[in-house]
């Protein structure tokens, strides 16, 4: 099967790409992230992301326009609903792409972690593949993301200490942040 691969980033592609080709899939891909912020993390993502395929030799088209302000005005109106905007958001490009390219079918590495809510991406890639007309293929990743972590190092691909968003960024420093008594 001929497989649009949406990429998060280089680290989450390791193991979902070489998953795919062991499965006897041909793999394309596709780096479109406009909810990246700052701008610099952006860049290093997206560098990452490049210098991956080089290594790898996996074709992909990089978005490389910062689509921050895209982004947030799609999240405005509901900052709750913020994930499921952003999936499809992402999604849909690589849905779009696959069709362009003739693929069979798209995926996303989003699901190599288990941080990210599977059953929404499901969802909204159920939505997208049929507005858009081609097939959705879930494929859950997770137990391959340690491996990925390993062969990210390997490669010595930058791994982000976070999901991307500037809402995700908050959420991973509060965490983090001791509490100070007042």
């Amino acid at each position: 099967m001929k497989i649009m691969l949406h990429s998060c980033c280089g680290p989450c592609t390791t193991y979902s790409l070489e998953h795919l080709r062991q499965q006897g899939h041909e793999v394309k891909g596709i780096f479109f992230n406009p909810n990246i912020h700052p701008y610099t993390e952006f860049r290093r993502r997206l560098e990452a992301f490049a210098g991956f395929c080089a290594q790898a030799g996996h074709e992909a088209q990089i978005v490389d326009e910062y689509g921050l302000r895209q982004f947030l005005a799609a999240v405005a109106g509901d900052i709750d609903a913020r994930c499921a905007v952003c999936y499809e958001m992402r999604l849909r490009r690589a849905a779009q792409h696959a069709v362009q390219e003739g693929c069979d079918a798209f995926t996303t590495t989003l699901t190599i972690s288990p941080y990210q809510n599977h059953d929404l991406i499901r969802a909204v890639g159920g939505k997208v593949a049929d507005d858009c007309g081609i097939e959705f293929k879930y494929f859950d990743f997770r137990q391959g993301y340690r491996d990925s972590i390993e062969m990210s190092r390997r490669m010595n691909l930058y791994r982000q200490p976070y999901c991307g968003c500037i809402f995700s960024e908050e959420e991973r420093y509060l965490r983090a942040r001791p509490r100070r008594k007042v």
